[in-house]
């Protein structure tokens, strides 16, 4: 059994206000699960999982599944939009920390057939409980997701 791979990174918020804010982010990935799934836990307890396959093509071109949208921007930066009936967050991450983390869970599972053999996972949303507290946790389909303003 392979360990779950996680790291704590830095994102840019960006908002329609004239500032972004850094904010720490984690990135998860447990190569037990066969779905290929990566997850970014954001500050507010909420969690978002979709493909990897949907980062790495990020990396390289816009792509957008379900709620999420992702796509380079210059040649170090990866702009991840996420959609939700709360809103819209952007999220602006250094390419190399992602380069780093894809690379980390690609060699934990060198046997596993290539992600482009499979049906892509659509993404979802669920909020972490707190540590300490037990919350049951809700998923959002993407039916349930929409495109609102972006909160600031």
């Amino acid at each position: 059994m392979s360990p779950v791979i996680e790291v704590h990174a830095r994102a840019r918020l960006i908002t329609d206000g004239p500032l972004t804010r850094p904010v720490p982010v984690d990135l998860r990935y447990d190569p037990a699960d066969e779905r290929r799934t990566v997850h970014i836990g954001l500050p507010d307890g909420t969690d978002w999982a979709f493909g990897r396959d949907l980062l790495e093509r990020g990396l390289r071109t816009p792509i957008e599944r379900g709620a999420v949208r992702v796509w380079p921007c210059g040649r170090t930066q990866l702009i991840v939009e996420l959609h939700s009936t709360d809103g819209v967050e952007v999220f602006q991450f250094e390419i190399r920390t992602l380069i780093r983390f894809l690379a980390r869970t690609r060699a934990q599972a060198p046997a596993a057939p290539q992600d482009g053999d499979r049906e892509p996972q659509p993404p979802s949303r669920t909020t972490r409980p707190e540590r300490g507290a037990r919350t049951e946790a809700r998923t959002e389909t993407p039916s349930e997701t929409g495109t609102q303003p972006a909160r600031g």
